[in-house]
């Protein structure tokens, strides 16, 4: 296997040597859990293992493609809390995809953490290069598995426990003839190469063979014009088709003389179809592709509830992970609840509750140094504020020396705006949600009465006479500096230092929608709990659309969730509503229709809203949602799935029984799902080749759901894997869709394969 490996492009070091030795180290969950383990670089080059001892029972830890980073031990909150214990330089952490928890890790030795770190990073680095064809080949993974006995081979009977393991239900005597044809050495077992021929005659597509040659005319090629064909017809590239091809050939056709001839082999067609371009997702979509210069209150914005917890609302761990999380993930605006800390410093934690707190400071810090990782646009600080004005000059020193030139303190130029700023003009730039003493005018009168002000010192301090004149003559106070000598005889609830870092996002509470415009100003924001935005949208949903066309608005869920479950976040959308917050540590439905929707636009956290909701004029209620809209038919023919993961890979005798159901979230009457039947006992390569039909009367609010579950007749259907993403990304014709996990990262290859046609208006008999 490492011959292997090398042969693919992965130069062997001695780091790899030394993991694949094994080293002791200890694993660190909490300061009273610190136990040692040996972890061990699996043959394989790709999975680590862990025992209690050397020798000792083995069971995996993590797959290389699960890890996202390496951390410094200085890094770790656990780990920093344990330096007078161990040593900062001999820890690191594992940081993982998706939720799961990261592993902390203290070797013996400064030299044994960069052992571990090097390698690690070698490896990764390596499986992030690899191209889709390498990654089809990834074999290595499920021979491990397979080879029970770890000889490096493996027997017929290991084969069939393998199948097992791969979802796999296959007549016996045809298994077997497949074993016998790749065993070329006829030693009774596979090795290597051999085993590679096994897998890859496993992973023939039939029903791909069959599209291939309906377009060759030999069955052998696909010719240039023959692939032109192909793309205008079934892929609905258009003009763009001929230009296309030649880029396609070139990209994913593997021999060096088909890409000479202009042709594309059977191999190269299946590679352009498992690829990005083959992809349901447009490429398009992919990158910034969206106008980013209109103010902030026409995008929809990636938010984040009780960003500091990462369980649940009552007894959670609060931590700088969850901000760490929260903003690698795209989140644009995070929540921060402050409450007054033990030595002066302010704390973090949910109010009232047994969550553990983390100091404000720090999760400053951690917001300065991760806010612009995945994206440029800006940060929005959402501050629960409970401090005592004390603690809240803290606040306001923290934010200011901490963040810097990342924190906007005063308007863009300087002048009073007319409406908010756009992301673009906001860049790298960290702006504060709350509570302000005073409107933004009068902060801007008051600066320029300030730079009046010390004009006038320095032309006194050059004419002392008229200086002296002035202080003898009595001047009657202006009843505003008479409300300002009030100011300072009585200290304000809210510290004037922190109000003013609040610029344009002045929170103030909602009484109704007339009351908001005849009242409030477009830089000042309402937050809405879940139950109250729902009651409006059903009231008032026209209102509450035009509300939100001026004017920022953020919802947060239900205080009942205590479990920090999520709601539905469409319904919110559906109104326009900007800042819909989710507890984006706990997987499941909603957080899939919200990653699937911020999934476009280069994950920056900012999506434009459609014209008709950032119309303050607009007709549009989300709930009655009448014509003109471009309503439109979707057929969608699910094909077939490719290996196809079980929910609990211990259950090795068990084999799924794989459907497909599609859901589409929008408007209400849009709102809908359908399946397919269930394929019995094959979760490898299920076939189920059945047309599913939609109408849809807004498209542009449309996100669609993509579910592959187990069948299972006794109980609800266990969920296997799913993909969502915005109707207006989705790419016609012949499309695989890779699956993702209940938590979000890659199952790859698990994939299911679809043909798209989208048909304008809601005529025809196709539903």
């Amino acid at each position: 296997l490492w011959a292997l490996l090398q042969d693919w492009g992965l130069p062997i070091n001695q780091d790899l040597m030394l993991m694949q030795k094994g080293m002791l180290m200890r694993k660190v969950r909490s300061k009273c859990w610190k136990k040692l383990r040996y972890f061990r670089l699996q043959d394989d080059g790709m999975t680590v293992w862990h025992a209690r001892q050397e020798g000792g029972n083995a069971k995996p830890t993590f797959s290389i493609s699960d890890v996202e980073t390496v951390r410094e031990g200085h890094e770790s909150e656990l780990l920093r809390s344990l330096a007078e214990e161990f040593p900062l330089e001999r820890g690191f952490t594992i940081i993982f995809h998706g939720r799961r928890a990261n592993l902390d890790l203290v070797a013996n030795s400064v030299e044994e953490a960069e052992v571990w770190k090097r390698g690690l990073w070698h490896l990764m680095d390596f499986v992030n290069g690899m191209d889709q064809q390498e990654r089809l080949d990834q074999y290595h993974d499920w021979f491990q598995r397979g080879d029970k006995n770890q000889d490096g081979r493996m027997s017929f009977q290991e084969v069939q426990r393998l199948l097992h393991l791969m979802n796999v239900e296959m007549d016996q005597e045809y298994a077997f003839h497949l074993f016998q044809t790749a065993d070329t050495s006829h030693s009774g077992t596979l090795e290597g190469e051999e085993f590679v021929d096994f897998y890859k005659a496993l992973t023939k597509r039939a029903e791909v063979q069959e599209l291939f040659e309906n377009f060759s005319a030999d069955g052998q090629k696909l010719t240039l014009l023959e692939f032109v064909d192909f793309l205008r017809e079934e892929q609905k590239e258009g003009e763009r088709a001929p230009d296309l091809a030649l880029e396609l050939i070139d990209r994913y056709e593997p021999s060096e003389s088909g890409k000479l001839r202009h042709v594309l082999s059977m191999d190269g067609f299946l590679s352009y179809l498992c690829s990005k371009d083959g992809d349901i997702f447009k490429p398009t979509c992919l990158p910034i592709y969206q106008d980013m210069t209109q103010p902030l209150n026409n995008y929809y914005i990636n938010s984040s509830h009780n960003t500091y917890l990462v369980g649940d609302q009552l007894y959670g761990q609060s931590s700088v992970e969850g901000y760490i999380r929260a903003l690698k993930r795209g989140c644009r605006c995070v929540e921060v609840d402050i409450w007054d800390g033990p030595s002066g410093e302010p704390i973090v934690y949910h109010g009232h509750t047994l969550t553990s707190r983390i100091p404000f400071k720090d999760v400053v810090a951690t917001v300065a140094q991760y806010a612009f990782q995945t994206s440029e646009y800006p940060v929005i600080l959402s501050l629960e504020n409970h401090c005592s004005w004390e603690q809240q000059q803290v606040m306001a020193c923290h934010l200011t020396e901490i963040l810097g030139e990342q924190l906007l303190s005063t308007t863009l130029d300087g002048l009073l705006p007319t409406q908010l700023p756009s992301p673009e003009e906001l860049r790298r730039k960290i702006l504060v949600k709350g509570k302000k003493l005073r409107t933004l005018e009068e902060d801007l009168e008051e600066e320029e009465e300030e730079e009046l002000e010390s004009e006038l010192e320095g032309e006194q301090e050059a004419d002392p006479e008229p200086e002296a004149q002035l202080e003898s003559e009595p001047q009657e106070l202006s009843p505003r500096s008479k409300d300002k000598k009030k100011e300072k005889k009585s200290k304000p609830i809210l510290c004037p230092s922190l109000s003013a870092l609040v610029v344009y996002l002045k929170s103030v509470s909602f009484h109704s929608f007339t009351h908001s415009r005849e009242h409030y100003r477009f830089y000042e924001t309402s937050s809405f709990s879940e139950t109250k935005a729902k009651s409006l949208i059903k009231e008032a949903g026209n209102e509450f659309v035009q509300h939100n066309a001026w004017q920022l608005s953020r919802v947060y869920p239900s205080g009942l969730r205590t479990d920090s479950s999520n709601y539905n976040p469409q319904e919110l959308w559906n109104a326009g509503c900007q800042m819909v917050a989710m507890n984006v540590q706990t997987a499941g439905l909603e957080m899939d229709i919200c990653d699937g929707l911020f999934r476009q636009n280069g994950g920056c956290g900012y999506v434009l809203k459609p014209d008709f909701l950032r119309d303050a004029q607009s007709s549009f209620h989300p709930e009655r949602p009448v014509s003109p809209f471009r309503a439109q038919t979707l057929l969608i023919q699910v094909i077939s799935g490719q290996q196809l993961p079980k929910e609990d890979m211990s259950k090795e005798r068990s084999i799924v029984d794989p459907l497909v159901r599609v859901e589409i979230f929008g408007v209400r009457p849009d709102t809908t799902r359908q399946e397919t039947s269930y394929v019995e006992n094959n979760g490898f390569n299920p076939y189920w080749g059945q047309t599913l039909c939609f109408r849809v009367l807004v498209p542009e609010l449309a996100l669609l759901r993509f579910v592959v579950k187990d069948y299972n007749w006794k109980s609800r259907n266990d969920f296997i894997g799913q993909y969502t993403l915005p109707w207006t990304c989705m790419q016609q014709g012949y499309r695989h869709i890779h699956l993702l996990s209940k938590d979000g990262t890659s199952l790859h290859p698990a994939s299911i394969f679809v043909h798209i046609n989208i048909r304008e208006g809601l005529e025809g008999d196709e539903c």
